[in-house]
This record gives structure tokens, sequence and C-alpha cells, in this order.
């Protein structure tokens, strides 16, 4: 019969271990059995993780030529999600809570595991639109968190959910002097004892226990006395118990499930808010680097405008038409103009470093990629109008799509059944129980209860196979059943228990409505920063023009003589600041752009990001551009 059961058990162990296997991702799996005993090894072995992987994505390479790295922003989008370390990282974060959800579904506590979002990378240099770590702008909300959900654990234990094979062999052998051969027969009492025992005992979630136990107990000693000589005992035993008040129901014992399943949905919406803050980031860094090869091109056209006076001048001077002081005010002008020049050459070298590290998972450890100039192939471009739909519909969609939001209530309803478990420890402890027995005796009549007549009951006489069939047919059965009752006397530790569970119940409904009115307050700032930065964009083209016109206009009149070349180098200084500052002003006008999507929670549609593409680490959406290398800016 403990056969039977053990082997049972190991072929439903078996077979949930393959049902896992199979279903799980690849990322986690059990190693091949081998041998004709992997059915009933693979539960007890260990399950191994792939090392993880440090190459980047084909994409990165096919994007080089020529010693460039030529990159669209849709190419950042995808080069972001294959390579970048922080989304690699909540990668991870689904596989982690899958296992945590086998732990709670065998009856284990909860594990905190995983790693909050990572802040996306800043540029050398940003102003304009505030973002905080999260890239929204004007926020202090904290995203997702970093634990993925709830991990408390009060109320009554959760009971172990796997079923146990428990067995006990002993053999034992002893002699002992008697002092009175009346009881023994015998001076020195030899005694030979067998004892085998098998037991399975499981528990579910209703709250019931149960356990099949077999034990076999083969006697033989040297005693005349004894009627069966060598004899063997036996008994089935049967044991339910059933909690009625304590500890009752699946609401009870199974909420760690429940709960880890909200945590999964959690862990999935926070994989999601990485992609998001890493994208926005990898975005922000490259409209910057655009901005900052914009910048390049006005000052060196500076330079360029700074070394011609001075070459003019020279001319002049030795034609002795200009002083001599006019040399050394060009020389100064043109020493002003390249230390413009190298700051914003610096700026750009250190801005592609940012952003090469932020698309690469071994970032410029490789030589392939250090010396690798970064080309943007696309061009800030300003939309003639921006968002004019009414605010509070955009309120109600970033209500719909923002993940705080979504996360928060998924936390409420899990600390909501948690609070199931809480307040049922208020209760008294009753268990109702039941047990039945079916015992077994059998060996061989001994010579002295032969001369005595036997032994009274030809059940009684027999090998093991007798045995059994005595447990059969329940030729000596046992009844027993009753109850438990435990009744804590002012029971203030569970009181407690409850009261504060609510208490933090009505804190997380009002962080809720908090998240709730800050989104409110996200998208209001996102309008008015768009509208913001349009404004400086609007204004800082209109300086650029009227620099522009101020230098043509001075360039003219010192062809006629009319004005003085430190005026004309003055007006392309001014004019290269304007270049410089519109610009800044295109790039932070991506920045509220940006801002605004993530205000919305529409960053993954605005850039065509689907989350299975995301967690595949593979974005076949976005088509790798032609190989011909354009013109190097």
């Amino acid at each position: 019969m403990a056969l039977l059961v053990c082997a049972a058990l190991l072929l439903t162990s078996s077979a949930d271990a393959q049902s896992l296997s199979a279903g799980g991702s690849d990322q986690v799996r059990i190693d091949p059995s081998t041998g004709g005993l992997g059915w009933f090894t693979r539960p007890y072995q260990a399950r191994s993780v792939p090392p993880i992987s440090l190459s980047n994505s084909s994409r990165l390479a096919s994007l080089i030529r020529a010693g460039n790295l030529y990159l669209t922003a849709q190419d950042v989008v995808a080069l972001a999600i294959e390579n970048n370390i922080d989304v690699e990282v909540q990668r991870y974060a689904p596989l982690l809570q899958r296992e945590v959800l086998r732990r709670a579904q065998g009856g284990g506590a909860l594990r905190s595991v995983g790693q909050g979002v990572a802040a996306g990378p800043t540029s050398v240099s940003l102003t304009g639109v505030s973002i905080n770590g999260n890239g929204i702008a004007g926020t202090s909300g904290s995203g997702i968190s970093s634990g993925g959900g709830i991990t408390t654990q009060l109320g009554p234990s959760i009971p172990n959910l796997d079923p146990t094979i428990s067995v006990f062999g002993q053999y034992l052998h002893s002699t002992s002097p008697q002092s009175n051969i009346v009881f023994s027969g015998v001076t020195d009492l030899v005694f030979v004892q067998h004892q085998y025992q098998g037991q399975y005992a499981q528990s579910w979630a209703s709250g019931t226990s149960a356990q099949v136990t077999y034990f076999s107990d083969f006697n033989k000693t040297n005693s005349p006395l004894y009627g069966l000589n060598p004899f063997t005992s036996a008994d089935l035993d049967f044991q339910i118990t059933q909690n009625l008040l304590y500890g009752f129901g699946a609401a009870v014992n199974a909420r760690n499930i429940r709960v880890q399943k909200n945590n999964m949905k959690v862990t999935d919406l926070q994989f999601k808010q990485q992609v998001i803050t890493t994208v926005a980031a990898a975005l922000n860094l490259y409209w910057d680097l655009v901005s900052f090869y914009q910048d390049l091109t006005a000052r060196q056209q500076e330079v360029t405008t700074a070394q011609q006076l001075l070459d003019d001048n020279k001319k002049q001077v030795e034609l002795g038409s200009l002083a001599e002081i006019e040399v050394t005010r060009a020389e100064s002008q043109l020493y002003s103009a390249k230390q413009d020049l190298v700051i914003s050459q610096t700026n750009l070298a250190q801005q592609e470093t940012v952003l090469k590290n932020a698309l690469s998972r071994t970032g410029v450890s490789t030589s392939d990629l250090a010396d690798v100039h970064v080309i943007p192939l696309d061009k800030m471009v300003i939309p003639a109008k921006d968002e004019s739909r009414p605010t509070e519909e955009l309120v109600q969609q970033a209500i719909l799509n923002r993940l705080e939001i979504q996360q928060g209530r998924l936390n409420l309803e899990s600390n909501s059944l948690n609070l199931v478990g809480v307040k049922n420890s208020l209760k008294p402890t009753l268990q109702a129980f039941a047990e039945l027995t079916n015992n077994g005796l059998t060996g061989a009549v001994s010579p002295s209860a032969v001369l005595a007549g036997g032994v009274g009951s030809n059940y009684l006489v027999g090998g093991y196979g007798n045995l059994l069939s005595q447990i059969a047919r329940r030729n000596f059965p046992n009844y027993s059943a009753g109850f438990a009752l435990n009744i804590p006397l002012r029971n203030r530790a569970a009181q407690a228990d409850y009261v504060t569970s609510l208490l933090e119940i009505r804190q997380n409904e009002l962080n809720l409505q908090k998240t709730i009115n800050q989104v409110r307050v996200d998208v209001q700032n996102a309008v008015i920063g768009l509208e913001q930065a349009r404004a400086r964009y609007d204004s800082a083209v209109k300086a650029r023009e009227l620099s522009q016109q101020t230098f043509d206009a001075d360039q003219k009149k010192y062809g006629l003589g009319a004005a003085t070349a430190f005026q004309v180098v003055q007006d392309q200084r001014d004019l290269a600041s304007a270049q410089s500052s519109e610009a800044q002003s295109m790039a932070n006008y991506s920045h509220a752009r940006i801002s605004f999507e993530e205000a919305l929670g529409t960053t993954l549609e605005a850039n065509n990001i689907t989350l299975s593409e995301a967690m595949s680490g593979k974005v076949s959406s976005i088509a790798i551009h032609p190989l011909e290398a354009p013109a190097a800016q």
C-alpha cells in the first residue's frame, strides 16, 4: 500500500515538473534527466538559469559604417530596447515573480524580488524643461515600486500545499537478563524487532489536512510463553482534520497565491515603466546630440569669421591702412571663438559617449564602439500646431494609461486579499477530526501454544498475506472522532493587526487619490511645458533672424568702410549664440513633447513599440535603414 502511494505521488510530482518546464520561459529551464530514473529524480534536481548575455543586437553593428554610427530617432528607440542593460535587468523580473508564484502554490511565504525602475541617463547639459528621475516633466511621484507588489504576511499560517511522503525503518536486537523467569520463561530474554512505516500527508487550501500511515512491526523472541512466535502486527491508519473557524477556507489559505498573481501584474507594469523611462531618456539624448551638432556648426562659422577678420586686418596693417592694435583685437576675438568651439566639441564628444553607453550592453569598453562617432540623421522639426484636445480629456486618457494608478489599484486589491487572512485571526480555533485504523496480527504458533491447545483464532495464524487480508477485511477496526476548541481571551494582538491593516488600506486609498491628483498636475504641467517650449522656440527663431540681419548689414557696412571689424566679429558671435539658442530651444521642445507623451502614458504607442517585442528584446517593427552611408555632418 505504502509503495503504491509513493509511486503515485512521485508520478504526480514528475508530471508537474514537466509541465512547468514545458510552459515556462526559456530563461529558466529544468535540466534534462538522464537514465531510467529521470522521472523519479526530476522534482529534486536543481534547475539552471543561463548566464547573462553581453552581446549587442546585430542592429548596432549594421548601423556602423566607415567609423561612424548613423542613427535615426527610431534606431535609438530600437537599440535602447534591445541593448540597454536597465531594460535587460527588468526582463528577469517576470521570471523571478513566476518562481515566487511557484513557491506560493507550494504554501511558501512570498519573497520580495526584483529591482526598481532605473532612471535613464541624462545629457551633458540640459536647460529648459526640468526632467526628474522618471523622465516626467515637473512631477515628484515615485513611479512603479521596486518590490513589484505586496509581500506582507499576517493572519493564519499558510499550510504546506505540497504533499509529503515519509518512510521509517528500524532493526532492533536486544538481550536482557531476567530476574523473574515466571513472566518470560527464560533467564536471558532475546528480542528481535523489525519496524517499518510509510506515511503520505497532504494539506489543502480549504483548511483540510489528511494523512495515511501504514505501520508494520515484526517481532521474534526466545520466550516460550508467546502464543505466536514470531509474529507480525500492522495497522493502516487514516486521519483527517478540518479547520472550521481559524484557518478555514481558500480565501484565507490561498491568499498568497492570489496576491502573487497581482504582484506579477505589477511586475509587468514595472517592466513597461522601465521601457518608457529608457526610451524617453534615449530620445532626449538623441535630440540633445542633434542640437550639439547644430551648435558645433555655429561655432565653426564663428571661428571662420574671426580667422578671416584676422587675416584681413594683417593685410591692411601691412598696407598701412589699419592700426596694428586691430590685429591684437582680432586675435583676441579668434581665441575667444576657438574657446567656444572647443567647449562645443567636448560637449558633443561627451554626449556621444553617454548615448553610446545607453545603447550598448558593454558601454564603450570596446574600441570598435569607443572610437565611433555618432551621426544623427534626423532633423528636429517643430509641428505647425500642438495637441488641441481639452485638458480634461487628456487627463482622463492619462488616468486610464498611467502605470502608477494601475499599480496602486492592484496593490490595494492585494491588501484587501491579505485583510481576509488578518480578519480570520480574530476567530477562535475550532478543529474537527476523525481517525480510522484497521489492525492486523499474524504469526506462527509457538510450541508452547500447541501444547496448550492453539491460539484460539485461526485468523492469527499465517504469513504476511494473512495480515494484509485482516486489514482489508477490517477484522480489527478502531474509530475515533472529536473536536478541539481553543478560545484566546482578549485577543489583543489579532485585534490590533486587523485595525492596523484596515488603517493601511485607508492610507493606500488616499495615496491612490493623491496619485490621480498628481496625474492631473502632470498633464496640465506637460501642456503648459509644451506651450512654453513653443514660445521659447518662436522667440529663439526670431532672435536668430534678427542676429542674421544685423550681421549681414554690418558686414556690408564693413565692406564700405562704415563699420569696424570688431563690430562684425561681435555680430558673428551674437549670431552663433542665437543659432545655438535656437538649436537648444528645438531640443527643449522635443523634451517637452516626450514629457507630454509620458504624462499621458502614450510613449510606447507614440514610438510604435509593442510590449511583446520589448520583452523579447527583438524589435522587428522598426526596420534598419539602408546601408548606404550618407555624407557626414
